[in-house]
């Protein structure tokens, strides 16, 4: 069934101090129209800048999740995030007067329960789900992280974590409905980290709004009175520190017997909203963090982009491993034989990675003069081609891609390793090196099999044809 995006019916607000830079913060909720999405608007000493939370727009992994604008860096916005995409609202605009929101508990439960009693509004237009039709996998074998993300009819998740210490082992939870479980058995969760970790993180710069009541935190090694004395100094606390009996520091009383892992999977919501759109999707994640979920989404995001460039341009339906056939081809290019020298694209990261396959025949009409009796491709032709493939990432990394047209400015490093001739399949593979106001160099290779028989450094802008 088709869901309504959502909004919230009035402005309502929530105030505390950051989790990490200890700084007073207000974040003012307000309702925003459909399809406007989620933004954040900062005002600091007079500057404002307005940020939209996008994984392109990530800055920081380090212990939360920093997003940035054109000017300025926020912290730590997976718990706001979360907020709103576990309530499943689609638009709103998040008014900040500093640069981390308040930490509030240590979980999201603070922005869910102002969300919750400012009410949620359908809206006319319908939520843009994306969607994926084939699993995506990241992995981090030295870190023993894993994710994998499975296509689904709606997003639910599936996490274990694995911490030596006894006070946690091993940890599983899973989450099968948003509307069902965030808000009361998952939302409440609070973050946490181990008591060995608090001292290096403050000399780090972080946690100096960390106090006792909005983190929990795991004993795993022995204190002397001089280390309970320099703690409760850095999180400012007035009262006695005991170790206790239950592993977490100053007796904690935790509100879920695996709350640890449970508010993993709130970072990972938050994280994946990123994404800038709700996902259908099971995430089976192990070990994961804020590193991992960003890695992850981006890798969903290629995939999708994918997808949508190929059903937008290709003319076939089902061929395996095809993002662009010949047709499609010809409808970004302006190349015409027998010039247009890609027969296929493969692969494409839209503003990153491109792979093409040019086949290489007897029929093609410069083996006629090049050489007679010893034919080989022309080095210019290969090296074009190689271009093309450049075009066609190029193109597809700016806006309106079929108003406008590729201009080559520059050709560096071209070393020729190998000749081409009959017969031969050659793929290039280039990659995106900068790309400033329309200009852009980019890495490119041409193989033939597994050997390398041409690379380049090419340079090129992009401009209205």
């Amino acid at each position: 069934m088709d869901k309504h995006q959502r909004t919230i019916q009035k402005t309502t607000e929530f105030s505390g101090i950051g989790l990490h830079t200890g700084r007073p913060c207000t974040i003012v909720f307000h309702p925003a129209p459909a399809g406007r999405g989620i933004r954040f608007q900062v005002t600091v000493d007079g500057q404002s800048d307005e940020i939209i939370p996008d994984i392109d727009k990530v800055s920081d992994v380090n212990r939360g999740t920093s997003i940035s604008g054109s000017k300025f860096q926020i912290h730590t916005v997976e718990h706001v995030l979360a907020a709103l995409a576990g309530l499943e609202i689609d638009n709103v605009i998040c008014q900040m007067d500093n640069f981390e929101p308040p930490v509030g508990d240590g979980s999201a439960k603070p922005f869910v329960d102002v969300l919750t009693e400012a009410g949620l509004e359908k809206q006319d237009q319908l939520k843009n789900y994306i969607e994926i039709d084939e699993p995506v996998v990241y992995s981090e074998p030295e870190r023993k992280v894993d994710i994998i993300v499975l296509p689904s009819e709606a997003f639910r998740v599936t996490f274990m974590v694995d911490y030596q210490n006894p006070a946690l082992g091993t940890q599983y939870t899973s989450l099968v409905s948003l509307a069902d479980e965030f808000a009361a058995e998952f939302a409440p969760a609070r973050t946490f980290c181990f008591l060995h970790e608090v001292e290096f993180l403050y000399k780090e710069g972080l946690i100096k709004g960390g106090r006792l009541d909005n983190a929990v935190v795991i004993t795993d090694h022995g204190m002397t009175q001089e280390d309970v004395d320099r703690l409760k100094k850095m999180l400012q606390y007035p009262g006695e520190v005991p170790l206790g009996k239950t592993g977490i520091l100053n007796d904690t009383p935790v509100r879920f017997h695996n709350e640890p892992v449970r508010h993993k999977v709130v970072d990972l919501i938050g994280d994946l909203f990123l994404l800038g759109r709700p996902l259908k999707a099971h995430v089976l994640a192990g070990r994961s963090g804020h590193k991992a979920n960003i890695e992850i989404a981006k890798k969903i995001r290629a995939q999708v982009q994918k997808k949508e460039i190929s059903r937008k341009y290709s003319t076939l339906t089902s061929t395996a491993g095809l993002v662009l056939d010949a047709r499609a081809i010809e409808k970004i290019m302006p190349h015409r034989y027998p010039m247009l020298l890609i027969d296929r694209v493969i692969d494409l990261v839209p503003g990153k990675t491109v792979v093409a396959i040019k086949n290489v025949t007897i029929n093609e009409q410069f083996f006629t003069g090049h050489f007679p009796g010893h034919p080989i491709m022309p080095g210019v032709l290969v090296v074009e081609a190689m271009a093309q493939a450049g075009g066609i990432l190029l193109l597809n990394a700016v806006e309106n891609p079929e108003s406008k047209v590729v201009y080559f400015l520059g050709i560096d490093g071209v070393r020729f390793r190998k000749p081409v001739t009959p017969g031969d399949q050659l793929r290039f593979e280039l990659e995106m090196i900068s790309f400033r106001r329309s200009t852009c160099k980019m890495a490119g290779k041409a193989f033939v099999g597994d050997t390398l028989v041409t690379e380049a450094t090419l340079m090129a802008a992009v401009v209205e044809k």
